[in-house]
């Protein structure tokens, strides 16, 4: 069977996770040699095989260090009057969740309410989790990293000035008039599953 550009993705990023964790244990400098060519070559794949893209994807690599694991993308799940809140992203012009990679120091709820007040304005409080996604189990454009993909609600409780510089809007939209999505961010399909959710506020979490 052919591999997709999807299943070569997938497996550059399986060939960096074992050369990140061979590194991090390796006992000889033959072994790490050994290790750091499977990250070169993961890059290569993931690349394919363009020079600008290669060197990017091997200079990420290599900041990578210690046993390999999935990164963790929180989103926020924010309604008002029945619309939901969507933030312009300033790499693409399309428009997202709120949210971002969750950061050290934090739990996924205070990253997510962080990152709502940065990208909007809006104070906001977590107050369920909504779903726990694999990212490469979804549509998204491929990224060098394997990452999942916590989804809040979270309930409005103020308003503040935005500080953050990744995104240029924000508003609110009904179902039917959702913009143009920054897709390596938010899906069609997980923003019909936020309305569906609050259609249906006691179903369970959701996860891949």
């Amino acid at each position: 069977m052919m591999q997709t550009s999807t299943d070569w993705i997938s497996i550059a990023q399986r060939i960096q996770a074992i050369s990140q964790n061979g590194i991090a244990y390796a006992q000889n400098a033959y072994d790490r040699e050994r290790y750091a060519e499977l990250s070169a070559i993961a890059a290569a794949i993931m690349a394919d095989p363009q020079p600008g893209p290669h060197a990017m994807a091997t200079q990420l690599f290599a900041a990578e260090a210690g046993y390999a694991t999935p990164k963790v993308d929180v989103r926020a799940v924010v309604f008002q009057q029945g619309r939901i809140l969507l933030v312009r992203e300033a790499e693409d012009g399309g428009w997202s969740l709120p949210g971002g990679w969750a950061e050290v120091g934090e739990s996924g709820a205070e990253s997510v309410e962080r990152e709502v007040r940065e990208e909007s304005g809006y104070l906001v409080k977590a107050v369920k989790l909504l779903a726990c996604w694999d990212r490469n189990k979804h549509a998204h454009p491929p990224i060098p990293f394997h990452a999942y993909r916590l989804v809040f609600l979270c309930e409005i409780h103020g308003t503040a000035e935005v500080s953050g510089s990744e995104t240029t809007g924000a508003g609110f939209f009904a179902e039917d008039e959702i913009p143009p999505l920054s897709t390596p961010r938010t899906l069609a399909e997980q923003v019909r599953f936020a309305f569906a959710s609050l259609r249906d506020p006691a179903a369970p979490t959701v996860f891949d």
